[in-house]
Parts: C-alpha cells; sequence; structure tokens
C-alpha cells in the first residue's frame, strides 16, 4: 500500500501525472482543517487514523507532506517514510526559511498574499509555464489562509527529534529545499519544488520500485543513480 500527502496548500491535483504510473494500491491523504493551536504530533495523529496499522506500507510526502510523512511514521511502525521535495529534519531548513522564522515575517504576511504575485512563486517553486503554471495558478487560489498559516508555523517550529529513517527524492533544482552537503537517496537532475508534477515519470519509478521491494522483502534502500 501506498499513502500519498501532498505539499502545503496543494491537494490530491499534484498526483495527477504521477497516479496513473503507479502500480498497486494507492490512497491521496487529504488535508485536515487544523484545530486551534493544535500541535503538529496531534495534527498528524488525526490523519494516521486514515492508515492501516497492521500492514507495511509507503508513506510518500512532498514538500510539508514529507514532515507530516515522517511525524505519521512514528504513529505506525510498519510506514516507511519517503520524502518528495522535502527535508529529512529541522536542521535542513534552508537560510531563507530561516530567516523568515527568525524574523517572524510570516506572522505579519497573509499566505494568500502570494495570489498577488504567481510569476513570482512560479520562479521559486520551479513551475513550468502551460499546464504547470495554470495548475499552480489554482492551488493559489484554492489555499485556505488559516489552514496555510498553521502549517507554516508548524513546518518552521518542527521539532524533528528521532524522526526516524527516511528516504529522499529531491530535485537538483529545488529552490525552497535545495540538495546541501547531506547525501541524498536520489537526486533527480533538473527538478525543482514542482517536479511531482514535471518529473512524474522518474518519480513514479523511483517509487513503484520501492514498492515492489517492499512487497518482497528485499532491499528497499538501495538507492538509484542519478537521474537524466
Amino acid at each position: 500500500m501506498m499513502y500519498l500527502i501532498p505539499g502545503l496548500g496543494a491537494d490530491e491535483r499534484v498526483f495527477r501525472n504521477l497516479l496513473p504510473l503507479l502500480r498497486g494500491p494507492v490512497q491521496v491523504l487529504p488535508w485536515l482543517t487544523p484545530l486551534q493551536d493544535e500541535s503538529l504530533p496531534h495534527y498528524v495523529a488525526r490523519i494516521a487514523e486514515l492508515v492501516d496499522s497492521t500492514q507495511p506500507c509507503l508513506v510518500v510526502g512532498v514538500s510539508f507532506g514529507g514532515v507530516v510523512a515522517l511525524e505519521l511514521c512514528r504513529l505506525r511502525p510498519l510506514a516507511q517514510a519517503v520524502l518528495i521535495s522535502s527535508i529529512p529534519d529541522a536542521s535542513c531548513l534552508p537560510p531563507l526559511l530561516r530567516a523568515i522564522r527568525a524574523s517572524r515575517v510570516y506572522k505579519l504576511v497573509p499566505p494568500q498574499l502570494l495570489k498577488l504575485f504567481p510569476r513570482a512563486g512560479q520562479w521559486y517553486f520551479g513551475v513550468r509555464n502551460g499546464e504547470e503554471y495554470q495548475l499552480f495558478k489554482e492551488i493559489l487560489n484554492d489555499m485556505e489562509p488559516r489552514y496555510t498559516r498553521w502549517a507554516i508555523d508548524r513546518l518552521l517550529h518542527w521539532d524533528s527529534t528521532d524522526t526516524g529513517r527516511c528516504l529522499q527524492i529531491l530535485g537538483t533544482k529545488d529552490r525552497v529545499f535545495p540538495p546541501g552537503p547531506a547525501p541524498v537517496d536520489y537526486l533527480i537532475q533538473g527538478g525543482g519544488h514542482f517536479m511531482i508534477l514535471s518529473h512524474a515519470h522518474e518519480i513514479s519509478h523511483i517509487l513503484n520500485r520501492l514498492a515492489e521491494a517492499q512487497a518482497t522483502g528485499t532491499n528497499a534502500e538501495a538507492p538509484l543513480p542519478i537521474i537524466l
């Protein structure tokens, strides 16, 4: 079984190029409306109710969804976290996000402001023109301010202590979570932060291999070479 968690402010639409390429049972986990001042662990515990605790599975999280995937695996020991365009622990936050956290500017600027500057977001997230850009604008327009503000705060103040092992799929041109000195399990050449759409074929190849390895009990952590 494979569970998919979209990124911050996104939904199952970001998987539309990926889903037809995946083999085996797949379920997209929807975002829930956060409760008042809800902690990340409490929020994830509510999502975890949708995940079978008795069977091995892959929990695949995109961007902030990767953080949620790691937290979910604390509650589901048989689950394996796979991060796409995400970070394995809080120490990997890039300098820009660290500066935003320190300045607390994210508390002053409404998240929906990005809707007024979609081209800036397009550059930052590595969104291609055409179909990808249209979907990106749709997702921006559908962003729910309360959830988005909550998720940004939880990402910037994430306590990743003892989250456990994960597999990371990262793009070489990701501006949000750029590759650093730490090794990456699967590095996709030319992939940006929105590569869940633009590089769905490469990502599906990795996920199908991991799912097959988990199902057969073989080594699911043997990395592939860089994909060109």
